[in-house]
């Protein structure tokens, strides 16, 4: 379904300033491990700090912050982490964010491919 609204995101009319020569749809092993760290990650990742966040850890200790400093590597964590827990609905300004970061729709497929394959077999497993 989020592949449908690709299009009307997109402010040139669809091809939403992906070249067509830049197709590649691999990734860096460094972008696959976040791929893969970011299953870990809770959807509470996605959203700054609020003051509750900061009482709780005064209370109970500060938690790690998962979120990365690059901003391209960033967009990956925050697109992988929704669609580990969302599977295809991911939300559209991650996605939106995910290709202005670079990445190609290409990547996007295998991205979301992969994840919903891994969440399929972790599901039939835990049958």
């Amino acid at each position: 379904m989020a592949f449908l609204q690709l299009a009307a995101l997109a402010d040139d009319g669809g091809t939403i300033g992906v070249k067509k020569a830049a197709a590649n749809p691999g990734f860096a092993p460094v972008e696959w491990q976040i791929i893969q760290l970011a299953r870990r990650d809770g959807l509470d990742s996605l959203r700054a700090p609020d003051l509750w966040d900061r009482v709780k850890g005064w209370i109970f200790g500060r938690r790690s912050n998962p979120r990365l400093a690059n901003i391209r590597l960033e967009s990956l964590r925050r697109l992988a982490v929704d669609a580990w827990h969302r599977g295809y609905a991911v939300r559209p300004s991650y996605l939106k964010a995910f290709l202005k970061a670079g990445f190609n729709e290409g990547q996007l497929e295998t991205l979301l491919a992969s994840i919903s394959a891994q969440r399929r077999f972790r599901a039939s497993r835990s049958r």
